[in-house]
């Protein structure tokens, strides 16, 4: 199942982790240097509740936090 909001069409997307050594020059040092760049995912706040549907039923569906909090969904 992909981790995608029924909603607000939210997915995961993809980053970079920055790894860095060194003593930063504010702190007396020559300054920070870049050692890794490894690949990462950010992914979405996703919760799986019930929400009412517009014909009355409910759906157990995959909904971003995000649009719980702006009213986008109604809990059933």
């Amino acid at each position: 199942m992909a981790r995608i909001c029924a909603i607000t069409g939210k997915r995961p997307t993809i980053g970079s982790s920055v790894n860095r050594k060194g003593q930063s020059k504010k702190s007396g040092g020559i300054g920070t240097h870049v050692t890794s760049i490894t690949s990462r995912k950010f992914r979405p706040n996703l919760q799986r509740i019930r929400i009412k549907m517009p014909n009355g039923g409910t759906k157990r569906m995959l909904v971003s936090v995000k649009a719980i909090k702006a009213g986008l969904v109604q809990k059933a």
